[in-house]
Parts: C-alpha cells; sequence; structure tokens
C-alpha cells in the first residue's frame, strides 16, 4: 500500500491529522476525551478538499465510539454547532452526510433517521431505501449550485444562486420523508421532527417555520402539477395563497424537483418538468400581482386571445368565426401558442372536416396531439385505442366542443421511455393511424398487445373511485387509484361511452404500478353528474372494463 514507506503525520488541529491523504485521529483517547470530535471529523473533511477519506483504524474508533452520542451530547451547543456548520459548508456536503449515514453517526445524532436506515418502500414507485432517497434529494439540491451543471436545470440553478439561506432547504430535504414507516402522515410527523430540530439547534422562528412549512407541504406542488388544471387562475390563485409569498415558492420548487428527481431515474421527463415551470411561474404572477387582487377568469381569456392575436399578426373575420365556435373553456385551457397554431389549421383545411396535428416537441413538455372532428360517441376511447398499440402513453388531454359540433382534442403523448416523440417516420406512423380512426378507415377492433410488465402482478393495486362536485364549473370530477395497465384509457373511455358522459378534462399519473387518474367530467346536457347517474351506470361501466381480461378493445 505504500511502496515508498507509511508517509509522516501532517497535524490539522490538536485532535486530527493526515496521513497520506486521509485524516486520522491524533491518538486512540480522542473520541472518549472529546466526543464532539465524532462531527468535527465530517467538518474538517469538507473543509480540505484534498484529502481523500478516513484512515480504518479511526472509522474502527468512530463507530466504537459512536455509543457517546447520547441526549446530553445532542444538547452540547458545540456538537450543535458543528451539526449545522456541517450543512452550512459551500462543499462536500452530501459526502460527508452520505460518510455519517455510513458510519452510523446520522442515525445518532438523528434518533429519527435511525428508523428509516435500510427501510424499503415496497412498490414500484420508489427505488431506493428511504434513507439513500433522502440523501440523493439533498445531492440533487446540491447540485443546483454547481455552476458547472448550471445547464442541467437552468431555472432551478438560477433560483437556487437567489435563495437567501440555502441550508434551510438542506434540511427540509434531510426531514421531508424522515417520518416514513412511523404510521400516520409521515409529512406532518416529519415536520414536527424539523421544528424541534431548529429550535434546538438555534435557528429564528422564521427559519424554523419556513424549514417545517416545507417538509408539512413538500407534496403538494407535485400533487397540484399533476392532479388539477393548473391553466385556470382559480387553481393558481389558491396555490399562491398557500406559498403566502415569493421566497417559499422558490424553496418548494426546488425541493420539489429534487425530490421527484430522487425518487426513481424514470420517474423525471420532460412533461413533469414543463408542469412544475409553468406551475411555478403562474403562482410568482399571482404573488407579485397581489393575492388581495387576483386575477379573474374573463382577464385571463382575453390575455390569452390578444397574445393569440399578436402570434396571428392580425384577426380575420375567418379566425374571429373560428374563435366564437371555440367557447370560453377552450381558452381557459390553452396556451396562446396553442390558440394560434390551431387557428392557422382550421383556416388553412377549413373544408377538412377531419384534422391530426402531431408537433413532436413543445415547451410545455412531451408531444401535442391536436384532432379535429365531428363530435361522436366514443372518439376518446378510440384515440385511445389507437395511441396504445403504437407504445404512447398519454399524460394530459384537453377536450373542447365548438358550437358547430366538433371536437377539439389535444392530447400530450410521451413515448415508453418518457421521451418526447422524434423522427419523421414515427411522426408519420401516428399520424395515418389517427386520421384512419377518426375518418372512418381504421378497424374495427385494436388488439391490446402490450401486457403488463411482470413486476406489476406482484404489487396489485386495488381500484377506488372517488367523485366530487366542482361548484364553480359545473361539472364532476372523477378521482381513479387502479393498476396501471396497457389500454387503461381506452377502457375508462368506453365506460364513459355507454353511459353517454363527456370529457373535458383528463390528468394523468402513473407512480410505478399504481395509476391515478382525475377526470373532468359532466353528463351529456353539460351538468354535472347525478348519484343516480354515477351509482347506477358509470361506476358499474368502469369496473367492468377494468376488470375483464380479453385484451381486444372494441371499436363499435
Amino acid at each position: 500500500l505504500h511502496p515508498g514507506g507509511p508517509a509522516e503525520p501532517v497535524t490539522i488541529n490538536r485532535r486530527f491529522q493526515s496521513r497520506g491523504g486521509y485524516i486520522e485521529i491524533s491518538n486512540d483517547r480522542v473520541f472518549s476525551k472529546q466526543p464532539f470530535a465524532l462531527l468535527e471529523i465530517f467538518l474538517l473533511l469538507e473543509q480540505h478538499p484534498e484529502l481523500h477519506g478516513v484512515r480504518a483504524g479511526t472509522i474502527r474508533a468512530i463507530r466504537q465510539h459512536r455509543h457517546l452520542i447520547d441526549d446530553k451530547f445532542r444538547a452540547d451547543i458545540r456538537a450543535r454547532s458543528l451539526f449545522m456548520e456541517i450543512i452550512r459548508q459551500p462543499q462536500g456536503i452530501t459526502h460527508e452526510l452520505r460518510r455519517m449515514n455510513t458510519y452510523g453517526i446520522l442515525a445518532a445524532y438523528l434518533p429519527a433517521f435511525e428508523h428509516i436506515v435500510g427501510l424499503m418502500q415496497y412498490d414500484l414507485f420508489h427505488c431506493y431505501t428511504v434513507d439513500e432517497h433522502i440523501l440523493t434529494v439533498v445531492r440533487n439540491l446540491r447540485r443546483f449550485t454547481v455552476h458547472e451543471l448550471a445547464l442541467e436545470f437552468p431555472l432551478c440553478s438560477h433560483i437556487m444562486a437567489t435563495l437567501p439561506k440555502p441550508e434551510l432547504l438542506y434540511l427540509a430535504g434531510l426531514f421531508h420523508d424522515i417520518a416514513k414507516g412511523r404510521g400516520g402522515d409521515h409529512s406532518t410527523l416529519g415536520g414536527k421532527d424539523a421544528h424541534e430540530f431548529c429550535i434546538q439547534h438555534g435557528l429564528s422562528d422564521y427559519d424554523a417555520d419556513l424549514v417545517t412549512w416545507l417538509v408539512n407541504q413538500h407534496l403538494l406542488m407535485s400533487s397540484t402539477a399533476q392532479r388539477e388544471d393548473i391553466s385556470d387562475p382559480v387553481v393558481v390563485n389558491r396555490f399562491a395563497q398557500l406559498m403566502q409569498n415569493t421566497v417559499y415558492l422558490d424553496y418548494l420548487y426546488l425541493l420539489t424537483v429534487a425530490d421527484i428527481r430522487g425518487t426513481n431515474p424514470g420517474m423525471w421527463n420532460t412533461w413533469k418538468d414543463a408542469l412544475l415551470k409553468q406551475l411555478y411561474y403562474n403562482a410568482r404572477r399571482a404573488l407579485q400581482r397581489g393575492l388581495q387582487d387576483p386575477l379573474k377568469r374573463a382577464e385571463h381569456i382575453q390575455r390569452v386571445q390578444q397574445d393569440a392575436t399578436t402570434l396571428l399578426e392580425t384577426l380575420t373575420p375567418a379566425a374571429q368565426t373560428i374563435w366564437e365556435s371555440f367557447g370560453e373553456e377552450y381558452f381557459l385551457r390553452h396556451a396562446p401558442e396553442q390558440v394560434a397554431h390551431h387557428t392557422r389549421l382550421l383556416l388553412e383545411r377549413a373544408d377538412n372536416r377531419h384534422i391530426v396535428d402531431i408537433q413532436p416537441a413543445t415547451e410545455r413538455g412531451g408531444t401535442e396531439r391536436f384532432i379535429c372532428a365531428p363530435a361522436t360517441t366514443g372518439l376518446f376511447s378510440r384515440n385511445a385505442a389507437v395511441l396504445d398499440p403504437l407504445g404512447l402513453n398519454v399524460v394530459d388531454a384537453v377536450i373542447s366542443t365548438t358550437a358547430d359540433n366538433h371536437i377539439l382534442d389535444t392530447f400530450k403523448v410521451l413515448e415508453d421511455s418518457g421521451k418526447p416523440v422524434e423522427g419523421a417516420r414515427r411522426i408519420e406512423e401516428i399520424h395515418s393511424a389517427l386520421l384512419d380512426e377518426i375518418s372512418g378507415k381504421g378497424r374495427r377492433t385494436w388488439t391490446i398487445s402490450r401486457r403488463p410488465p411482470r413486476q406489476y402482478r406482484h404489487f396489485p393495486v386495488k381500484t377506488h373511485i372517488e367523485f366530487k362536485l366542482d361548484e364553480l364549473d359545473q361539472r364532476t370530477v372523477m378521482e381513479l387509484v387502479t393498476s396501471d395497465r396497457p389500454g387503461l384509457l381506452s377502457r375508462i373511455g368506453r365506460a364513459f361511452a355507454d353511459c353517454e358522459i363527456k370529457l373535458l378534462n383528463a390528468k394523468i399519473a402513473t407512480l410505478g404500478a399504481r395509476a391515478e387518474d382525475v377526470y373532468y367530467i359532466t353528463d351529456r346536457n353539460d351538468q354535472p353528474l347525478t348519484e343516480t347517474l354515477i351509482s347506477a351506470c358509470l361506476t358499474k361501466a368502469i369496473h367492468k372494463y377494468l376488470d375483464e381480461e380479453e385484451s381486444t378493445v372494441s371499436m363499435q
């Protein structure tokens, strides 16, 4: 190991020295006489990046003396100051937290952390143990501070550079899942642990409240973005009120991105990136405008139309006629770029009753597939059935009906890999299949050839359906939790068709083997669903199609 002979020790301080690039204790009694050195060694490793690690004898000494980390040790101002200094260092935080976890020091100093070391989460959504997930989230947060990685997540890197106290974000990352496995709401329990820690370690009431709030609300942004209509000013204003100010919004956005990326490498994609950015920007504008003066829907629609007019350069009488047929809902749920693009398509193909358009990659994430066709029963189900054999996953759907009884159907889709559609041949394949289907040239049946991954059978999810009334928009919100499977959307669409249900909007979220979808629906008269319709028809139809084992989707 040392062909030139053992290296001479180089003194670091009275307790530690380095030998051959590795840190070691200066004598065997360091930890027994001065237990706070059990934390100091990790701070020194951060402050001396030239050190490669810890010598084996010192690692053994750390493990032999970690029992000294007791309540008296945790109450020592020196230990508390050292731990906070470890969190505040400009470099090495991730490496040293991982080393502390490996040596058992992190679990000894944070008793709550001991319960999650090696704790498995038995699903296909989380691929790490809880402690590994937490440390990965902290690593992701630290990457936002590295200048060389700024192009990886430009917005996150920019926000991170403006945070007054980044250490508060690292503490929130450290505590956000620390209460997993205890029973009860892990966010609430973790928030209590975080608040107690912050007060004990001398943080101000404001800082302690911020860390506690982040732990309590760490799932709020992702659930809002994936389950609610974030183009709706009412949803955005409600979310902004929970943020309180832009500082809280900045911290939560960074924690949310790091958390999703730290759950499973395959979970992050351009669609989730675009969703979170959209919610972040919308909420930030709402906060800057002032919560006492929220943006009204009519004002939002007017802005969308003004921006779309600018993109079109001029609003011709023909375009004005098209807009009048769209209705307010369309402008509420589409961006100005989409409105302008769809208007051009309809103007260029005024004599064509069937339009299929595919935008490979958009700023809103994923591939956008737009269809204009005469309104017919089961159109949603048939379109979903066409996309499934092509290996495409629908992540969002917005459906509008025009005054002349045409369907404007905007789907956002991703490949199985989670990436947008690429390649002219691939786009043409999808375009041809969809155009044939909506124009009546498609097949009478579609065989769902894809099978669920083999692992899914070991993680069954019981189907749960919940209905809520959206009084503001006079529609019904249907929340569905079930096992993910090929052809799921098509099966749901068949249930809607059987019960003459109109689908207005859909938010699709897949978490491993678990599908958590939200559908915004009305009856055929554009009214919320009655209790009788829900119980007598829709619920039975959904269970019927989800429970059937046949893999053929009928188009009749």
